[in-house]
């Protein structure tokens, strides 16, 4: 499957997502990959995380125009090798996501709404938030919530952040796609972020590019 969504968010901000229809070797032939990729690939014993994994590679290729390689840091925070661009990466069911910036920080989450969220929200809703009482739109309230906290998480580099105590989402009224106000706080920081977030098919998508 080609590349579904290649939207350049704002100037410098460039999020691709692709439709995993492919075999193993389909997406392997797309990608040079040096030794320890490989043994990176060979090691999921699951099939379908070995798709996904290609697939973010396959994905990135596309969005660059050239080969690119993933590193990770001691946080699993992902980088490209040549420092071209930040990155940030998401899958779910048969979706994936890139999201690349050369100059501004990234993070990007998709989720396909398959979960009874609602019997974690406790665990990441805290009580500045708001979700809707009209019961056709709790589900994706709560994983607009969900996604665009993933999202943060993963812009603020993953250190020491708890998702109830240290993100908060401020009120908004979920449509199918919009923007929205989220904060990282603890006893040293106070930033604000501008997330965009869509719904798509079953799928909700959140990025956040600053």
């Amino acid at each position: 499957m080609a590349i579904v969504v290649n939207e350049l968010i704002d100037s410098d901000c460039l999020m691709g997502i692709w439709e995993i229809e492919e075999d193993f070797d389909t997406l392997f032939s797309r990608v040079n990959l040096d030794d320890d990729d490989k043994n990176t690939l060979l090691g999921f014993k699951n099939p379908e995380r070995q798709l996904e994994w290609l697939s973010v590679r396959v994905l990135l290729n596309e969005l660059t125009q050239q080969e690119s390689k993933i590193v990770y840091n001691e946080e699993r925070k992902p980088f490209l090798a040549d420092n071209s661009h930040n990155i940030s990466i998401s899958h779910s069911k048969k979706l994936t996501s890139v999201l690349l910036s050369k100059t501004k920080r990234v993070g990007i989450d998709l989720e396909y709404m398959s979960h009874r969220i609602n019997n974690i929200a406790h665990k990441f809703i805290n009580s500045n938030e708001y979700i809707t009482s009209n019961i056709a739109f709790v589900k994706l309230h709560m994983y607009v919530h969900w996604c665009a906290k993933e999202a943060l998480y993963k812009i603020c580099d993953k250190k020491n952040i708890n998702f109830k105590d240290n993100l908060t989402i401020k009120p908004f009224e979920v449509e199918h796609e919009g923007y929205i106000t989220g904060t990282h706080h603890d006893n040293l920081i106070n930033e604000e972020f501008k997330l965009k977030y869509m719904l798509r098919d079953n799928y909700v998508i959140v990025l956040c590019c600053k």
